[in-house]
């Protein structure tokens, strides 16, 4: 398959990563020599690809085919200090504050995505009740009040036809 010269330029300088790194350079030297914006934690990952595809760099194209990552480190960073610092913003509203800030259009989902891997999402479910959200007591009618169990019963019971089970009154 042809890919983009970028896309093999990439390729073949993360190869240059890895024999670098096998002789003993230092990581952040030989990345920041290279120009690449790697994670040191991808390392193993990409030397198991490098390894399995017989030590060529055409094991290491990404198959992004030159597309870049729309959130990238800076956004993400971003996101996270905006989130820790806040922890009431939704999803919803980190996306919105990416696109102003960024003119990236992110899902909430994504966004979402993203904060769980660092674990900065809220617990799962609905959020409990605080003693103002709760419905009030006053509301509720109670049956000494009405004088009757069964006052509004037909609201929510409706009553069959007189005298029959509810059923068809034929034979």
């Amino acid at each position: 398959m042809n890919h983009p010269p970028a896309v093999c330029e990439k390729a073949q300088r993360l190869e240059k990563l890895l024999q670098r790194t096998e002789a003993g350079e230092s990581f952040e030297f030989v990345r920041a020599a290279l120009g690449l914006h790697v994670e040191e934690e991808a390392l193993p990952k990409l030397r198991a690809k490098y390894e399995a595809g017989e030590r060529r760099w055409e094991a290491l194209i990404d198959g992004r085919h030159g597309h870049s990552q729309k959130a990238h480190s800076a956004i993400r960073e971003w996101m996270y200090e905006r989130k820790r610092a806040d922890e009431a913003l939704t999803a919803p509203e980190l996306a919105q504050g990416v696109q102003e800030k960024f003119g990236i259009k992110l899902s909430a989902g994504h966004v979402n995505y993203l904060l769980r891997k660092v674990e900065l999402t809220r617990p799962p479910g609905r959020p409990q009740r605080t003693a103002e959200q709760a419905p009030s007591s006053e509301a509720a009618i109670s049956v000494s009040e009405t004088g009757s169990s069964v006052g509004n019963a037909g609201l929510f019971f409706p009553r069959s036809r007189e005298g029959g089970d509810g059923r068809d009154g034929g034979s």
